[in-house]
């Protein structure tokens, strides 16, 4: 398209920005408007994308990580025939498809973006997955904004695009100079951040982000730059094109406030239709199946530690499965993701310390088709909520593994120690947690989070532990197991993990005490198996939950929702650690935080002699 057309698409796509917010009554016009010349382009002349096949292999990729600009991304969808006018003017209106920030329920949409510094690191995942997986030549280009530059996360992906040699990844940055309650860190020292870039590697190109022209080679220079990533930084100004507006404070994230003479400054509303180029013929080179693989199986009474078993599965499911990828946050070896990147070099993503990084790079790739596994400690999984909450919002298919959860991990200390973990995940909307207590059983469930929807999460510990079930056993998400059961029960324990060995323990102590009591292994934190422990509350009346995690949010928390809909509640007592704990050996930890066989064998005895009083 050539620049005096390129010109008016720009301007269609600022009157289109007016008028969706000023249908809506809210919305982002003039952080859209700063950034319209910037779209018109790539749409015009550098996307190449067919919209009636978003699942083409070929397609390129486009993350508006300034989700706040919607409006100008539903712009472009109509400029491309994709959206039509009358769906324009539903933005933000309920039931419409046009939210007020992008998600996946429009089809052109791989991530949901709003939270800022997420769509450079989703992009850099993306990119990884076009460079080493498909090796197809697809481009993934992110727009964002100034504010957002200031986020760690985007630094994060910055130094990793820059390492990884992403020269398939273009970040254009919009330096409009305005935030939302004033100037910018950088305002339009356009220099500040190509040298910030620089220093990390990456190809940078200083431009008027309104001459169309420039942007126009702009873009074209970053689709030849080899084995560097690169960034645009372009001089925009907020609510280009109306005086009212153009380049003052206080109108961010609000209509115009007078849309019609807006429009007509403008020139009015326009019709231009894009033809999208259409990517390139491409095929995935994988298919989904490998060579048919066995598990990992452990004998009854041996000892393994649940992380370990997690590397194997994972190893033995990478040959199983082509589609499968690993991530890990520079502790592999102490995750055990080492023996998937031993067995699968070619699919092992290092990530590093950057925890938000690993987790978007999990975000970027399934959009692209694979099926990842990201693993760190528990603990520092944490750093990366955001990342993992707008997982869910995005209805990404990610499978998290945190290692070293609770003080069972000994004398490292309450640094290293995941004990929100379970809380975090069973928050997320739609999320899976699942927390092993042996071998077998965590093999299993490394192979069923593959099919799992949503964000999943597998707690595994460090230390060894007797395996309790055999290599044939069956574990459904949403089960549990009892361990140990009679009709003369007098009280559940209900644990999952290390405190699985410490309930069996205690149960052998109460029943030479005379007290029968039931195990039950909840390894489905979530969703949880409500009838089997309905059915428990109804034969013993008295239940004891147990968990190596803070009291709040985790398994006693589960268990007590389960009677909390009007369903007959038990007595019920809650372990948990309330404890600061300090370095010591990992017996000594579950002793001092009351988790251990002694202290769930004393709450059971009070609850059952409570029970016999009333």
């Amino acid at each position: 398209m050539r620049t005096e057309q390129l010109a008016e698409l720009g301007q269609q796509l600022r009157v289109d920005s007016v008028r969706a917010a000023d249908a809506a009554g809210s919305g982002h016009p003039t952080s859209s408007m700063s950034a319209a010349d910037l779209a018109a382009v790539l749409l015009a002349n550098h996307l190449r994308y067919d919209f009636d096949r978003p699942g083409h292999p070929g397609n390129d990729r486009l993350i508006f990580s300034k989700g706040h600009a919607s409006p100008l991304l539903y712009a472009l969808y109509r400029a491309a025939g994709a959206v039509d006018e009358k769906e324009l003017l539903t933005f933000r209106q309920l039931g419409s498809r046009l939210e007020g920030h992008p998600t996946p329920r429009l089809a052109w949409v791989d991530v949901a973006t709003g939270s800022l510094g997420q769509g450079l690191p989703v992009g850099v995942g993306m990119a990884l997955a076009g460079k080493k997986l498909d090796q197809i030549p697809y481009r993934v280009w992110v727009l964002s904004g100034d504010s957002e530059m200031a986020e760690g996360s985007v630094w994060e992906a910055v130094e990793h695009a820059a390492d990884e040699h992403l020269d398939n990844l273009t970040l254009i940055i919009d330096v409009n100079r305005l935030g939302q309650r004033g100037p910018t860190r950088h305002e339009w020292n356009l220099g500040a951040y190509a040298r910030r870039l620089q220093a990390f590697g990456w190809h940078t190109v200083e431009i008027d982000g309104h001459d169309v022209g420039a942007v126009d080679e702009a873009l074209a220079e970053a689709r030849t730059t080899f084995r560097r990533p690169t960034a645009v930084i372009a001089r925009t100004r907020k609510g280009r094109g109306v005086s009212s507006v153009e380049d003052r404070e206080g109108m961010h994230g609000k209509p115009l406030p007078d849309a019609d003479e807006a429009i007509e400054e403008l020139g009015g509303p326009r019709h231009i239709h894009v033809d999208v180029q259409p990517p390139p013929a491409a095929r995935v080179l994988h298919g989904t199946r490998g060579a048919p693989a066995e598990p990992p199986r452990f004998e009854i009474g041996e000892s393994v530690a649940t992380r370990t078993a997690y590397g194997q599965a994972l190893a033995a499911l990478g040959s199983e499965r082509a589609d499968v990828v690993a991530l890990d946050g520079e502790v592999g070896d102490s995750t055990r993701t080492e023996y998937f990147a031993k067995a699968h070099p070619s699919r092992y993503f290092e990530c590093y310390i950057a925890e938000q990084q690993l987790v978007a790079a999990a975000v970027g790739m399934q959009a692209r088709g694979y099926v990842p596994y990201a693993a760190t400690f528990a603990a520092f999984l944490t750093r990366a909520h955001d990342f993992i909450r707008m997982a869910a919002v995005s209805r990404a298919n990610i499978r998290l593994v945190g290692s070293h959860a609770g003080v069972a991990i000994g004398q490292d200390g309450p640094s290293q120690m995941g004990l929100e973990d379970l809380a975090m995940f069973r928050a997320v909307p739609a999320s899976t947690v699942l927390y092993p207590c042996d071998g077998n059983q965590t093999a299993r469930l490394v192979d069923a989070m593959a099919a799992t929807p949503g964000v999943s999460y597998l707690r595994t510990s460090r230390g060894d532990m007797p395996v309790l079930y055999g290599p044939g056993e069956k574990f459904a998400v949403g089960g549990c197991k009892v361990l140990r059961s009679s009709d003369r029960d007098r009280l559940t324990v209900v644990a999952a993990g290390v405190t699985v060995h410490e309930a069996l323990a205690a149960a052998e102590l109460l029943e030479r005490e005379g007290i029968a009591v039931r195990v039950v292994d909840l390894y489905s934190v979530k969703p949880v198996d409500a009838r089997t422990l309905q059915e428990a509350a109804d034969e013993t009346r008295c239940l004891v939950t147990v968990e190596d995690h803070r009291p709040q949010g985790g398994l006693g928390d589960a268990v007590a929702e389960v009677f909390s809909d009007g369903r007959p509640a038990p007595r019920l007592v809650r372990l948990g650690v309330r404890n600061m704990p300090a370095s010591a050996t990992p017996e000594e930890q579950l002793r001092v935080s009351g988790i251990d066989a002694d202290s769930i064998a004393v709450a059971a005895r009070l609850l059952v002699e409570e029970a016999v009083v009333r």
